[in-house]
């Protein structure tokens, strides 16, 4: 990571205001009325709701997330995945809790987007005008304000993101001042920084421990401090970290305040919920509601916007990895990192419109959010202590480590189950289909190498050698590519020698393999050559960082460029192609799997392996994954044998 990146200027403040804090800075549009909804008002309850919510901000997102997990720096770059490539090489089972987390960060980017911006337009209850305003009307607004957001993802977030940092910044201002203004309501909330207080809720209340489960939305955003990482810099989003909390503790002070004030002694029922009652338009005047409604709605859009972002980046880390089929990436502007996946755009627009047609109002969909990004926790904390573990820090304070949050965060599990059947099975059905991809695609492939079958390259190059010099033999292609999964530079599968000298032998000048190397680190952009055989055999493994797309079209012509001005392939006396290249043609051949009828796998394994090719019928080609130009693509198919039939009864008879 390069020393600009650690460093603090203004500049950097804002940006980090912008991306990073939208998700857990829109938490107070509707956490007091999660954990209030069908309770007395009373000070017991007041208090210990903001404690623990106080408490968590403390605990959760500034011990956990700003201090320790930030100093999982993958160069520069944070999120799940890669921190599971910092640690991935140290235990295999690892690649659970990381497929876990993955699919529960992608499910959040559909439910939050929803109960934000629905959060925010059911603020136009509060406006004496139009106050009468129908839920069905709301679920229109919120249903087309979300059309057109993923509508403008395919051009990119640069130019409306130079807004982002200015208009946080004015939402967190305006959470500030509406709190302050409310805190001489009641002063006793200022209890609430004592834990003693939630505790005492949690334990005295009726059912108070379930309480948790709205308390914990405060924090849910707090992934997205270390997904954004590789944006801002540790110590801008450290930094900027400490004015956020101070807006955000005050802003939920003024709410509780107000609440004491204004309705202490009555209850809170879900029709008054649904009427519009929230206390985070409570606080404001009544002139202002308009200009709050409308802060309140860019900040939902902002939030909603990081969290695409962020999935399309997920998603392609995922790919890299191997834990997510292959889909079409787009690149909207030059800003790096700066990418549009559009089958998941799509993907998360139908989630999202679906998460609001179901539940329509913010207050129910509370249910569903939460308990995803809870199970995301669960699994930073156990990919973060064997982070620790690499680091060779003291076994007592991992133990210490793994105690305190794996506690709280399963106590926050818990409580949120309370939620599974008034909305919380949403996330499950929409998480657990995530990762049921992620699980098909990762353990298809395990499955797969199974039948993979590597040769000594040594074996056959005087047979490659004696093809590409016979000329009775019509030439297949003046350079012949193929991609190669050999990780020893030694060793080639014996499907490419099959499809090169048995097949259709195919002569070529030259016969180039290529092994594409994904590394743990997150932007390398590298590659060696192997002259096997002087201008006949050559073998070129790109090394890329999991945050870089293959394109190999492109990569391979820079790396012919470079040989050649080196003068380390002599290929002047090759012909031109009709194209007019000085290189002559290049033609890249694709092995393309299918699932033979000649196998005998166990009964999970069969529907693994039928997943996974249905899974592949709608996901991006081998070549197109590959970004190779599909007019110099042969594609061979060839059966996937992984387990043969061995126990075939045929018996033969004699005729009369």
């Amino acid at each position: 990571m390069s020393s600009n990146h650690n460093k603090v200027s203004l500049a950097g403040l804002l940006i980090a205001l912008g991306i990073i804090y939208g998700d857990i800075g829109t938490s107070p549009l509707y956490v007091l009325n999660a954990t209030i909804k069908n309770k007395v008002i009373v000070e017991d309850l007041v208090v210990g709701v903001l404690s623990l919510i106080i408490w968590t901000l403390t605990l959760q997102t500034t011990i956990k997330y700003v201090i320790l997990t930030l100093r999982a720096d993958n160069k520069g770059e944070g999120g799940i995945f890669s921190l599971f490539a910092l640690v991935r090489r140290r235990k295999k089972w690892l690649i659970v809790p990381a497929m876990i987390g993955g699919a529960a960060l992608l499910a959040d980017g559909m439910i939050t987007p929803a109960i934000s911006v629905t959060s925010a337009i059911e603020g136009l209850k509060q406006v004496p005008a139009i106050s009468s305003i129908s839920q069905d009307t709301i679920v229109y607004i919120v249903l087309g304000i979300l059309t057109v957001l993923f509508f403008l993802q395919q051009f990119g977030s640069a130019f409306i993101g130079r807004f982002f940092g200015p208009v946080m910044l004015v939402w967190f201002g305006m959470l500030a001042v509406l709190g302050i203004l409310h805190l001489a309501d009641d002063l006793a909330v200022f209890k609430a920084f004592n834990p003693y207080y939630g505790i005492k809720l949690l334990i005295a209340y009726p059912k108070g421990f379930y309480i948790l489960g709205g308390v914990f939305l405060c924090t849910t955003g707090a992934e997205a401090l270390y997904s954004d990482l590789g944006h801002c810099g540790k110590w801008n989003i450290r930094y900027s970290w400490i004015f956020v909390k101070a807006c955000l503790v005050l802003n939920y002070l003024g709410q509780g305040a107000w609440l004491l004030h204004e309705h202490g002694g009555r209850q809170v029922s879900e029709e008054m919920i649904a009427r519009g009652f929230n206390p985070f338009y409570g606080v404001m005047p009544p002139w202002f509601l308009t200009v709050g409604i409308g802060v309140a709605t860019a900040a939902a859009i902002i939030a909603s916007q990081a969290l695409i972002s962020g999935s399309f980046t997920l998603i392609s880390e995922a790919m890299r990895l191997n834990l997510w089929p292959k889909f079409k990436i787009n690149y909207p502007t030059e800003a790096r990192g700066q990418i549009y996946i559009p089958a998941i755009n799509l993907l998360l627009f139908i989630g999202c419109a679906g998460v609001v047609l179901h539940f329509e109002e913010a207050a129910a969909m509370e249910a569903a959010y939460g308990l995803a990004i809870t199970m995301c926790m669960i699994a930073t904390s156990l990919l973060f202590a064997n982070y620790l573990v690499l680091l060779r820090k003291p076994s007592v304070l991992i133990y210490l480590y793994l105690a305190v949050y794996l506690t709280i965060e399963v106590a926050f599990l818990i409580a949120n189950m309370d939620k599974f059947p008034h909305g919380g099975y949403v996330t499950l059905v929409i998480g657990g289909g995530l990762f049921f991809v992620m699980y098909v695609w990762f353990k298809a492939r395990k499955i797969k190498n199974r039948y993979v079958e590597f040769v000594k390259l040594e074996h056959y190059i005087p047979r490659l050698k004696a093809l590409s010099n016979d000329l009775s033999l019509p030439k297949y292609a003046t350079h012949l590519v193929y991609l190669t999964s050999a990780d020893n530079p030694r060793e080639i599968e014996h499907k490419i020698i099959y499809s090169l000298l048995n097949k259709k032998p195919k002569r070529a000048d030259i016969y180039w393999f290529i092994h594409v190397h994904t590394l743990d680190e997150p932007y390398t952009c590298e590659y060696d050559v192997d002259h096997i055989v002087a201008d006949d055999i050559i073998r070129v493994e790109f090394r890329l960082g999991f945050r870089v797309q293959p394109r190999i079209n492109l990569l391979f012509k820079k790396v012919v460029e470079d040989l050649v001005a080196n003068n380390e392939v002599d290929i002047a006396q090759l012909h031109c192609s009709s194209a007019g290249t000085a290189y002559g043609d290049f033609s890249f051949v694709v092995m393309e799997k299918y699932l033979s009828q000649d196998n005998e796998l166990p009964f999970w394994e069969q529907i693994v392996m039928k997943a996974h090719f249905m899974i592949k019928d709608v996901s991006l080609s081998e070549e197109k994954a590959f970004g190779l130009d599909t007019s110099n693509v042969v594609v061979e198919k060839f059966p996937l044998v992984v387990s043969n039939v061995s126990n075939l009864h045929l018996k033969r008879v004699k005729k009369n």
